[in-house]
């Protein structure tokens, strides 16, 4: 289920562009979603996206006549006069078609037209099929629009209408509002505050080609490391291997094995005034590493010998000044006990406690089910959001410490830049 509405959005005039992808229905979630929080939404679709929905599901549900024909109105120029009143425009979905018109600034329908008279936060979530995401020309389209100040999403990982797997379809309602939220409602509540991250799986070698890890994606790290950056703060990132896109702005350390991310966080404790150890550091590795690729035919790993890793956390906080040190407890069984004993135990400020056996807060997912426990014996159990989400709910649970020096609490949706 979706979290309750907040009313963020409320006296905010949003233009939802609609363009002709098969995901197209997909926006009438977007835009109940919207107006929940209490945005007012006028919905502007492409001829080939009224092909896959009518207008008028969307005119019931926005309360606006929908417009979709640059000449439709006498009286009224939509190009200029909807961007004008407007707070934020948002395209979901984007196709590939629509990208390449914004980054050439060619405008042969309303949507397009409306483009290139934008002065307000523009929000692209692309939807596409097969390779099209990775295609240079759609990569060039990007960056274009990347400069020029354009928001745009990644979008998921999944089938495809086509029947293939790959990256192509829209993002998830909640990575889409969160976006909105972050370019209508920008923090920078951490300013002036280094905050070192850790992130994804290690690898520990038990030959040249063979290693044990685990199922850790990463993408927890990479929202908090992306989440703190937008808020303001210098980011450093510590990350084991994954295939994910550094966030902008921030500073990544590659590390492969536990003992390497030892080193990379010891290299930079000192300098943070923040740690979240978001990383799924190998408890274990494998005692003896066998120069040469070991042979089926040898029978040599019927018995794998193995020792423990240093416990990197524990050990950084015996060395703490005044650092606030943020944990996670991954667990498959009861969570808040586990989190609570976590941070007595490891002497934290915060934890993160998670059932990475429920249903789409596993490893790998885009979503998480959390419970925070910090070390005033505070108690928030957060429903099922979207990671970029949650990190700012974690950023928030840091400032609501009071500590250190120069984090101060805030109320949650901040105000504008400064």
């Amino acid at each position: 289920m979706p979290p309750a509405p907040t009313m963020r959005f409320l006296g905010k005039r949003i233009v939802l562009g609609v363009s002709g992808s098969i995901a197209a229905y997909k926006a009438v979630g977007l835009l109940r979603r919207l107006t929940e929080e209490g945005a007012d939404v006028s919905v502007v679709m492409t001829e080939a996206a009224t092909r896959f929905i009518r207008p008028l599901t969307f005119e019931i549900l926005s309360r606006h006549p929908v417009a979709t024909d640059l000449f439709e109105s006498r009286q009224e120029m939509l190009h200029l006069t909807l961007p004008e009143q407007a707070d934020a425009v948002v395209i979901a979905p984007a196709t590939a078609n629509q990208l390449a018109k914004y980054a050439l600034g060619l405008a042969d329908d309303l949507l397009s037209t409306l483009v290139l008279n934008v002065s307000c936060p523009l929000i692209l979530a692309p939807a596409m099929d097969g390779d099209m995401w990775d295609h240079p020309a759609v990569k060039a389209h990007r960056d274009v629009l990347h400069r020029r100040g354009a928001t745009i999403l990644d979008p998921e990982e999944g089938p495809l209408a086509s029947g293939r797997i790959g990256k192509g379809r829209l993002p998830d309602d909640g990575v889409i509002l969160s976006a909105i939220e972050q370019r209508l409602l920008p923090r920078r509540d951490w300013a002036g505050q280094r905050v070192l991250v850790s992130a994804g799986p290690t690898q520990e070698a038990i030959d040249p080609v063979r290693f044990i890890s685990n199922r850790s994606s990463g993408k927890m790290g990479y929202a908090l490391a992306r989440a703190a950056r937008e808020r303001g703060a210098e980011v450093t990132l510590v990350s084991g291997p994954t295939a994910l896109p550094i966030p902008p702005g921030v500073e990544l350390l590659p590390v492969c094995t536990a003992e390497e991310m030892e080193k990379a966080l010891n290299s930079r404790f000192a300098w943070s005034t923040v740690l979240v150890m978001a990383a799924a550091v190998a408890d274990f590795r494998p005692k003896y590493f066998t120069s040469k690729k070991i042979k089926k035919s040898s029978g040599s790993l019927e018995r794998l010998e193995l020792e423990p890793t240093t416990d990197i956390l524990e050990q950084l906080a015996k060395r703490r000044t005044s650092q606030i040190l943020v944990g996670f407890a991954a667990e498959t069984g009861p969570v808040l006990p586990n989190a609570i004993d976590k941070l007595r135990h490891k002497g934290l400020d915060l934890v993160v406690g998670n059932n990475v056996a429920a249903e789409g807060a596993g490893f790998g997912s885009d979503t998480n089910e959390a419970v925070l426990v910090d070390r005033t014996g505070r108690v928030t159990e957060l429903g099922l959001l979207p990671k970029r989400l949650l990190a700012d709910r974690i950023l928030d649970a840091v400032l609501a410490l009071g500590t250190p020096p120069g984090l101060r609490k805030k109320p949650h949706g901040g105000g504008q830049n400064p």
